[in-house]
This record gives C-alpha cells, structure tokens and sequence, in this order.
C-alpha cells in the first residue's frame, strides 16, 4: 500500500510544523505532499519554507505564498517577504497551482483553494453546486473530472460525499480554526493502479505547545500579533473576532 501524507497551511508555525513532522516520522510515512499556505501570520515563515523544500515531494502555491511575491502595500504581506528573502519569494511564486495522480483505480487532484483560483474559497456547508465544481479540471491544467479532490485554504478539516465522488479538506497545520491542534491527512492505496483497489482516507490530529508558540510570535513582533494569538489558541478566525 502507498502511503502519503498530506499536509496544508503551515503559515510560518514552526512548533506546529515540528510536531507534525515527528508525528509522520512516527508513523512510517514516507511521501509527503503539502498544498500551500507555507507562509503568513506566523512568525517564522523562512524556516518553514526551508523544511517544507527538503522534505515534501509535491508543494503547490497558495494564496498567501502568491501575495507575499506580488504585494507591497500590506504590511502582513511585506514583512513576511523580509523574513523569507528574494530566493524564498521567487521559489514560492513558481510553485505549480494543482497536482494531479491516480491511486488504486481514482483520480485525484490536489488544489489549495479550488480549481478555479487560489482565492477562490470553498465551505463545507456552501451550496451543492460551488461544492461540484471543486471536481472540475482548473482551466489550464488537469485532465478532466477528478474522482477525489482534497484542499487546504479554509483551516476546517472535513470529508464529504457528493454525487459518488470524495471531497476532503486536511484542515491546517499551523492555523487550524476548527479545533485547536494541528491537523493533516495520510491517503493509503495502490499507486498508479487504473483498477479501483482499497483506498483510505485518515485525519490526524496532533496536538503541540500552542504557548511556545506564543512566545516565539510575541519575540518576532509579528503583524496582527493579538489575532494570530487568538486564532491558534482558540481556533476563532481573525476576521470573527470582535
């Protein structure tokens, strides 16, 4: 069986990426694939950048990971590119958009968003047909209707069925706003098979020192400290906040 982890939204938390790092290791797995967001909010984008680089297979860009290359206006945005370097915001703006591969006999395509746009955010409870289109090949690449599509964006993990196909979010590794603990995915199956053979689907959960953390950001100064604060200890996303 073939094993992969997939993990998403790292978002500079290095305490959170470390601790689903060891957790891997721990389980044996060997591949993994991470669908964006290496970067924003948290405090230490470069050295998540740097570790993302040397032991995921697959990385595809997100919608921070675009905006920390393009935008020079916001100071979220800006400091994170001053901590990262040109090499680091050059290498996360070439990174590909989706990733596509087949495992026991189902086609799967990885997005960080949806299909249509890295921006382009997609709720579990959205009506039925915003949520069909996340099977749909993105304009420029992909080969046609996926079986199974797992994404990333909107930190809430969660797996759906819908009209016989699989939609799966991995939650967030380092800004889950679901429950506050670090979340991501294995997919086991046979790889490469066109004949539909087992396939599971497991959510991790790992627990890691939300405080650590805490002092890590406070030490880095980092922008919109208070609501990144709040967001990894109480899993309340910034823009709820009162």
């Amino acid at each position: 069986m073939e094993r992969i982890a997939i993990v998403s939204d790292i978002h500079g938390n290095m305490t959170a990426w470390e601790a689903v790092w060891k957790d891997i290791q721990r389980r044996g797995v060997d591949r993994i694939f991470c669908l964006g967001d290496l970067v924003g909010k948290g405090p230490q984008p470069a050295e998540v950048v740097d570790q993302i680089r040397s032991v995921c297979e697959v990385v595809i860009r997100g919608n921070w990971d675009e905006l920390v290359a393009v935008n020079q206006d916001v100071v979220d945005f800006t400091w994170q590119a001053e901590q990262l370097g040109a090499e680091r915001v050059a290498y996360l703006a070439s990174l590909p958009f989706s990733y596509e591969f087949k495992i026991s006999g189902r086609l799967i395509r990885l997005v960080h968003a949806s299909p249509q746009s890295v921006y382009h955010r997609v709720q579990p409870w959205d009506d039925m047909d915003r949520r069909l289109a996340m099977f749909d090949p993105p304009a420029k690449e992909g080969t046609g209707v996926a079986d199974i599509v797992g994404y990333g964006d909107v930190h809430n993990a969660f797996l759906q069925y819908l009209d016989g196909k699989m939609l799966f979010n991995t939650g967030s590794v380092g800004n889950p706003l679901d429950l506050p603990q670090a979340s991501y995915c294995i997919l086991e199956g046979e790889r490469n098979d066109d004949i539909q053979k087992p396939f599971n689907l497991q959510f991790v959960r790992v627990p890691y020192d939300i405080e650590h953390e805490v002092q890590i950001a406070q030490r880095a100064k980092v922008p919109a400290l208070d609501a990144y604060v709040r967001e990894i200890r109480l899993g309340i996303y910034r823009g709820l906040q009162e």
